[in-house]
């Protein structure tokens, strides 16, 4: 079974290398090297990773993934949809809020939250599966309240 990062990453690839012009092609190419992904599945990776169509030399339209632009604000909902699917706990120790996600997941949330310039957060580290978030205030207790209810954790 592919994870859904690794899936990620994989299209991620397939858009550099080919000129992919269909969301079925797409699914043909996944399935080419033994992922199977429905088209909403597929749908909802490309709006993940942030690939658009533009014009290609021959004058069809093609899926490419932006340059990252480190000053690009992420969106909130964005932010929400990141934090909802991969953060699976969070745990406070003075001004740091630690973050838990699957394993292969830290860094996505990390650099969504770091994207998204949230208010009280200094920045982020990550690991693999765990990243800390530095607030500003001694007492980090309101940014982890606010990273709990981005991520649906009550």
């Amino acid at each position: 079974m592919t994870t859904k990062v690794q899936r990620q990453t994989t299209i991620t690839r397939l858009v550099a290398e080919h000129e992919i012009t269909s969301q079925p092609e797409l699914i043909e190419l996944l399935a080419g090297v033994g992922i199977e992904a429905t088209q909403a599945t597929v749908s909802r990776d490309l709006d993940d990773i942030g690939a658009v169509k533009v014009r290609a030399a021959n004058g069809s339209s093609v899926y490419a993934i932006p340059e990252f632009e480190p000053d690009r604000l992420a969106p909130l909902d964005h932010l929400r949809r990141v934090m909802g699917e991969w953060v699976a706990e969070v745990a406070l120790s003075g001004n740091i809020v630690v973050l838990r996600t699957p394993p292969g997941c830290a860094h996505v949330v990390a650099s969504a939250l770091d994207r998204s310039r949230v208010d009280g957060m200094i920045g982020t580290v990550a690991g693999d599966d765990t990243l800390m978030c530095v607030s500003a205030d001694p007492d980090g207790t309101t940014l982890a309240t606010h990273l709990r209810q981005l991520a649906g954790i009550d």
